[in-house]
């Protein structure tokens, strides 16, 4: 989704650009970095509608003005994304915000939804509008509620939109191979609280639910589509013992889908135990259903120790001590659907509750869980970056995503041009 700005795609006023009267010092750390999500609190009184920033190589990259994300700090008014493809260990590039015009909208995100429909994020262009993301946010019907029981979101290929790469709802549990399991999800298998009350929202047994309830935030432009949603989690007597405040965010780079997905869970009640284990807790990615017909033959993990074998995976077991799935800072699956390889990395942030556990399954299932006492005075925050892209991946590749998102870049305002 890489786009350059030059004069044969844009029209511009006297001047090619209005510069800011700023500009952004970016500094690598210590290790390469890829797909660098950039977020530099706007000064106060300096909130022009830029749109591109100018980096020191001569190369123009776009950038959106937005609110702060869950994960952000709520005090600030506005921050200026844009993403730096690649960022060396310790280079320093400014960045010089500029406000172009166009003859036409450039490529951007747009949410998409039809009555009765998921919610879909979009990216626009002059080829047309390619499918992102999907927001399983079908509200809970008793009467359907295999179906209904919790929402999540679908992942589409990077590169036409036109295969869906995670696993969807499902009207019955015989509809294919576990498919309790779907897309990009959160929730936990042993949940206990009150007096001897237990919920187990992953499978939705005994008529437990969690439900989008209503949209917080709804932000799409040139950098990023984002959503936040509130979401309910409701016991076998039908209310709530916890809320869950949920945020996706996709971002336009180059040569796949970079997302970022972040959580804050409260409640109200006293204490609610979050349990579970490795295989229905926590967050996990799952596989469309096709893979579970071709998995073990075609799908392998990457690790940050390397490339597994097809059809080997490690799981986190209570009586064994494996420390290769405690902990583990990210984990990618390759897999094969509609006859193309897709690789997935999921990243953990060390700030996430520890210890983890993890679990991977050959047919295209993985993520790991943590044990929790959620308390009104402790509510349960978590963030994960997810990349999608065709083909195979390197450790080295990762290793590059994941530092990226665990130790960002160091950002101050710099005199502008």
């Amino acid at each position: 989704m890489k786009r350059c700005v030059s004069l044969l795609a844009l029209f511009v006023l006297p001047s090619l650009a209005l510069s800011a009267p700023f500009g952004i010092s970016v500094t690598g750390g210590k290790t390469d970095l890829t797909n660098v999500v950039v977020k530099f609190p706007v000064p106060k009184g300096d909130a022009a509608n830029f749109n591109v920033v100018e980096l020191s190589s001569g190369a123009t990259v776009p950038a959106q003005l937005t609110g702060p994300a869950l994960t952000d700090d709520a005090n600030v008014k506005q921050y200026l994304v844009f993403v730096v493809p690649k960022l060396k260990a310790g280079e320093t590039i400014t960045a010089t915000p500029k406000m172009v015009t166009y003859v036409a909208p450039p490529p951007h995100f747009e949410f998409v939804e039809k009555s009765g429909d998921p919610l879909e994020l979009v990216y626009a262009a002059v080829s047309g509008k390619r499918p992102v993301l999907q927001y399983f946010n079908i509200p809970h019907d008793a009467k359907d509620h295999y179906y209904t029981f919790k929402p999540f979101h679908n992942v589409y290929d990077p590169t036409t939109g036109k295969t869906m790469l995670t696993n969807t709802s499902a009207k019955t549990a015989k509809d294919g191979q576990f498919p309790h399991h779907r897309g990009l999800f959160f929730g936990f298998n042993r949940i206990s609280f009150g007096e001897k009350q237990t919920a187990d929202v992953w499978h939705g047994h005994n008529n437990v639910f969690s439900q989008h309830d209503k949209m917080l935030v709804s932000e799409a432009g040139e950098v990023e589509g984002r959503h936040r949603s509130e979401i309910s989690w409701n016991g076998q007597d039908g209310k709530p013992f916890a809320t869950e405040n949920r945020e996706v965010t996709a971002y336009a780079t180059a040569g796949g889908t970079l997302i970022d997905w972040s959580t804050e869970l409260s409640t109200k009640l006293p204490k609610v135990r979050l349990d579970g284990d490795p295989q229905h807790a926590g967050f996990h990615f799952r596989a469309n259903m096709e893979v579970s017909k071709n998995g073990k033959e075609n799908t392998y993990y990457l690790r940050p120790d390397g490339k597994g074998k097809p059809g080997e995976t490690r799981n986190w077991d209570p009586k064994v001590a494996n420390k290769q799935t405690i902990n583990l800072p990210w984990n990618a699956v390759s897999i094969m659907v509609g006859g193309k390889r897709y690789t997935v990395l999921r990243v953990n942030h060390p700030e996430n509750p520890r210890e983890t556990r993890g679990s991977e399954r050959d047919y295209g299932r993985f993520g790991d869980y943590f044990e929790y006492d959620l308390t009104a005075e402790k509510p349960l925050k978590l963030k994960y970056r997810i990349w999608v892209q065709e083909g195979e991946m390197t450790v080295e590749q990762c290793q590059a995503i994941a530092d990226a998102f665990v130790t960002p870049p160091a950002t101050k305002a710099i005199a502008g041009k």
